[in-house]
């Protein structure tokens, strides 16, 4: 018999991220995601559900009330739960960098208010019953670079204001770690701003399989880097293991992803770990087996469901019914492998 949890979810941004801008491809809107979701099946198994966006042209953070309950019953009556929400924490949005002055950090504070509004009527509605919200420094490594001392200071004190907030709401945050955010751009620093948050249970790590294998090689820090290019099984499961122990303990929620081993960028957002299709053939990672270094212990630490996250994938991908059945596969399979029934 399959696992009943983690429960399976598919991210929504990718829809978003990457597009609309001049020079990328169009948006997809949310309810052509929900469709592509709900149409995905494996063996009569499908998505439990999804993660959210809290952008337009999706969400938008300051939507009515009336009109963020009229979501949620459509994606209820798809037989589908909300999980992890994104709060519009950068520079543009709502918020603005975390390491910035006062004015900038209290516009990231009030980004992540905003947010848990938002998950509150999801819950209320009964649509969500768990998740986290997701946030990151919402600022590059150069202008970290210009003090890192001080700028991780700033960011962990920005985090700590933040999940004061997220608390008062019976919300958790979770730091997505990607090398293009200051701070957050290898597995040394991002460990050591967690611990200067000091928050845990509250201020945490979400682990994206994709952004975290862009750790070990060193992308934007090669003095933290674990692995070199050419090295043997052995010596990336040794790298792997000391990865996953430092931040293993932090993360409270968790992305199923493939990585090549390359960095990509599309329209506004900066290059950061390559998300590549479950099956794609230049993938470096076994996706069962890695998920497994991450996901012991994970019913401890809060985590309820697990979610793919195809960010900048080409429209062509996402349009495709097929990337949707190859995905939920290897969800199915991480599940079956390290899940649990309650």
């Amino acid at each position: 018999m399959s696992n009943a949890f983690p429960k399976l979810h598919n991210a929504m941004w990718p829809g978003i991220v990457g597009k609309g801008s001049p020079g990328a491809e169009p948006f997809i809107s949310l309810d052509r995601m929900l469709e592509l979701t709900t149409q995905a099946s494996v063996n009569g198994q499908k998505f439990d559900g999804v993660d959210l966006f809290l952008f337009d042209p999706h969400i938008g953070i300051d939507l009515k009330d009336d009109d963020i309950k009229r979501i949620a019953d459509k994606i209820a009556n798809k037989g589908l739960a909300v999980g992890s929400v994104v709060a519009p924490v950068w520079p543009g949005t709502v918020g603005d960098s975390a390491m910035g002055g006062p004015e900038q950090r209290a516009k990231f504070v009030l980004a992540v208010k905003k947010a848990c509004r938002i998950a509150r009527i999801l819950n209320e509605h009964g649509v969500r019953k768990y998740g986290i919200i997701r946030i990151d420094a919402a600022d590059g490594p150069s202008h970290w670079l210009e003090d890192p001392v001080g700028n991780t200071k700033k960011i962990a004190s920005t985090f700590r204001e933040a999940g004061i907030v997220a608390a008062a709401h019976g919300e958790r945050l979770a730091a997505e770690g990607e090398i293009c955010w200051g701070g957050m751009h290898s597995w040394k620093d991002m460990v050591d701003l967690l611990e200067q948050t000091d928050m845990p249970g509250t201020v945490g790590f979400q682990a994206d399989q994709a952004h975290t294998y862009l750790y070990l090689l060193g992308y934007n820090a090669p003095e933290h880097a674990l692995l070199k290019e050419g090295y043997t099984q052995a010596e990336f499961e040794a790298a792997y293991t000391k990865l996953t122990d430092a931040l293993r303990p932090w993360t409270i929620d968790f992305h199923v992803a493939q990585n090549d081993g390359t960095v990509h960028g599309s329209g506004s957002h900066d290059k950061t770990g390559r998300h590549c299709r479950a099956d794609d053939p230049n993938g470096k990672l076994d996706i069962t087996a890695t998920a497994g270094y991450w996901l012991k212990g994970a019913k401890d630490r809060g985590i309820r469901h697990l979610c793919w996250d195809g960010c900048m994938f080409p429209n062509s991908t996402l349009e495709n019914p097929a990337t949707w059945n190859t995905i939920l596969g290897a969800m199915i399979k991480v599940r079956d492998a390290h899940g649990w029934n309650d």
